[in-house]
């Protein structure tokens, strides 16, 4: 690979992430990489209109409700971080 042809792709990789939050890093934490996974999975199943009605026929909630309590999920999914955490 020719120096060139890094630069190129580390400078792809870090406008990936400047332009898309959710996008993991080398440096990613297990809190930070599950909480991506619950944010972007309620953000599919609100975003897929069968999905959402699909689990509020499951759980026997109306379709708003369940939308309600996904986004409510999506502020902290997985709780708060852990307290070695707070300075990364």
């Amino acid at each position: 690979m020719t120096s060139d042809s890094r630069h190129t792709a580390n400078s792809q990789l870090e406008h990936l992430h400047a332009r898309y939050t959710g996008t993991i890093h080398p440096d990613i934490t297990k809190h930070e990489w599950i909480t991506h996974q619950h944010r972007d999975t309620s953000a599919s199943i609100i975003g897929h209109s069968p999905l959402l009605s699909y689990l509020a026929v499951a759980d026997g909630e109306s379709r708003a409700r369940v939308k309600f309590e996904l986004c409510q999920k999506m502020l902290q999914p997985f709780g708060p971080p852990p307290a070695g955490e707070e300075g990364q």
